[in-house]
């Protein structure tokens, strides 16, 4: 054994909530390429390599590895990047070192989505024949079937079957053996954390079925099946899986809606969502996790203060719409009729006095509709 690391890729802001991405047998990190990007706009995305995968040290695990085997490799490597608590997806072998550290190590996860992936994989026998067939012969051969096994007809992705072809075989075998010999569902039940399983409809490998299995026994556990995909659905179908994990792993999102609502109000984000289409639908999404989950949310400034500033920046720019919506706002957050005429007064100073003579306009109407109403 050796004490280097699991390589890995990280992305995403340093102050970002962490979120580990872990691979299917046979794949590097690039099995996240069209998804991780997304993620880290709002997550600090680690991706890691399998042992003898990608780029990572073959001699992490050996023959009879564990799932458990695995999982320590990841915890040694969020450990050297100070990362205490993170959430976690991983595809397939990768899913069931989620499952693990959510059985095992409960205190270090915060959610999980298991993706692709089971609670056991059909028995041990059809491992160990594969784990020697590898150490025989090595993975080449079994690449030249990885698109059936991976992916819809008429799919592939090269880069992916190429890393099938150039695992260890030590390594891969080892893979094998850990797959063999897992098998956690008499301990679904005991995991804690929000758990969302993703099934790739047409995946013969892990179907619908064995996801099902998890969301049926981890409590509280969603399940999403995604059509038009096989064994590697973040490759195949990366804008579905990156709906889900979003949805799911929240944060900004969520809470910038929780907070938009909050200083909005419920009916002007209810006429905003009702008026949503596909063509606004990622300028929506951005609104809520960057302006709303990730601004507004910062305690760095009172909302009462954040409001003063966004009053003065909307009369700067002439944004008068937005102003009157500011307005009530405003006083959503505490501000009083008087406090708002000030930060008005302080505009005519420094934005202009038509600027702020269309601004109170502005402000008095809306004052006048909420003392009538």
């Amino acid at each position: 054994m050796t004490s280097e690391l699991l390589n890995h890729r990280v992305e995403g802001p340093a102050s970002a909530p962490p979120l580990l991405l872990g691979p299917s047998l046979g794949t590097s990190y690039a099995l996240w390429d069209k998804v991780a990007p997304e993620l880290a706009a709002a997550h600090r995305v680690v991706r890691w390599d399998l042992p003898g995968h990608g780029g990572s040290p073959a001699g992490l695990i050996g023959p009879g590895a564990s799932v458990g085997d695995l999982a320590g490799p990841v915890l040694a490597l969020a450990d050297s990047l100070g990362i205490e608590r993170f959430a976690y997806a991983g595809v397939s072998l990768g899913g069931a070192v989620g499952l693990h550290l959510a059985v095992h190590h409960p205190d270090r996860l915060s959610s999980l989505a298991v993706i692709c992936s089971s609670a056991h994989f059909n028995g041990a026998k059809p491992w160990e024949e594969r784990a020697a067939l590898v150490r025989r012969e090595g993975p080449a051969g079994l690449a030249e079937s990885a698109d059936a096994r991976w992916f819809t007809p008429g799919f592939t992705v090269p880069r992916l079957v190429q890393d099938h072809r150039e695992a260890d075989p030590d390594a891969y075998a080892a893979c094998c053996d850990a797959l063999a010999a897992f098998d956690l569902r008499d301990r679904l039940a005991e995991i804690a954390v929000p758990t969302l399983a993703v099934a790739g409809r047409q995946d013969p490998a892990t179907p619908p079925a064995h996801l099902r299995e998890i969301a049926d026994a981890v409590p509280g556990a969603a399940l999403v099946e995604i059509p038009g995909a096989s064994h590697l659905a973040p490759a195949e179908q990366p804008e579905a899986v990156l709906t889900a994990l979003r949805t799911h792993f929240g944060g900004p999102v969520r809470r910038g809606m929780e907070v938009r609502r909050e200083v909005l109000g419920d009916a002007h984000v209810d006429r905003a969502q009702a008026r949503q289409t596909p063509f606004t639908a990622r300028f929506q999404d951005f609104i809520s996790r960057y302006a709303w989950g990730e601004i507004w949310t910062d305690p760095t400034l009172s909302r009462r203060e954040r409001s003063m500033v966004t009053l003065t920046a909307l009369v700067a720019h002439g944004h008068y719409d937005e102003l009157g919506m500011h307005v009530r706002a405003a006083r959503r957050n505490g501000l009083t009729p008087e406090e708002i005429g000030a930060v008005l007064l302080q505009t005519a100073v420094y934005c202009g006095v038509p600027a702020a003579n269309s601004a109170f306009a502005v402000a008095q109407r809306v004052l006048e509709e909420e003392a009538a109403g």
